[in-house]
């Protein structure tokens, strides 16, 4: 994985992003109830936090768990709930050493099928069906993981050209096209 992504929105955080897994994984769990660059740029923020390039699976799983959510706290906070994030990241790094040997591509390398892939990721603390199936696509979209059926895995954010999620962000206009998606879709649900 060396790709750079462009979902922080700020080159140190998405070059982080594009080459550790476990940044990705991270960021992922932190988009939610945030705006999406503020979620994406927390890795980066917590690695410099820890006076690390990269974040450390095993270092996060066995790190005092009030000291954590201090690097979370700090301001600008890493989440607007940086106590439950804390929390959060250090369940996923846990699960993350007992089933992969702390190696987040593990959770992706070597699976046969799309399907398969988006079981994995459901299984990972804080990962519901729907962030599932957006980190599906981002893996499919950005980062070359293409296992057999992985379109249908990842269902409508699986999609091509589409501008539906942060697996369809590539840059500034992409985020403007992804936000605007979700918009409509929201006046489209009060709507209802």
């Amino acid at each position: 994985m060396n790709t750079t992504l462009r979902l922080a929105q700020q080159p140190e955080a998405d070059e982080l992003l594009g080459r550790s897994p476990l940044a990705a994984l991270v960021g992922m769990l932190l988009d939610q109830q945030v705006p999406m660059e503020w979620a994406f740029s927390g890795p980066y923020t917590i690695a410099r936090r820890m006076g690390a390039d990269d974040l450390d699976a095993g270092a996060i799983a066995a790190y005092d768990p009030e000291a954590f959510a201090e690097f979370l706290k700090e301001k600008p906070a890493v989440h607007r709930y940086p106590g439950s994030m804390a929390k959060r990241i250090q369940q996923l790094c846990q699960f993350l050493v007992e089933e992969y040997g702390g190696d987040a591509a593990g959770v992706w390398t070597g699976v046969g099928t799309g399907a398969e892939l988006l079981a994995r990721l459901k299984a990972l603390p804080g990962f519901g069906e729907q962030k599932a199936k957006i980190f599906l696509a981002l893996l499919g979209k950005q980062l070359g993981v293409r296992p057999k059926g992985w379109r249908e895995a990842a269902g409508p954010y699986g999609e091509a050209n589409c501008f539906r999620s942060v697996a369809d962000i590539t840059g500034p206009e992409s985020l403007t096209k992804v936000r605007a998606y979700k918009q409509e879709a929201k006046a489209a649900a009060r709507g209802k």
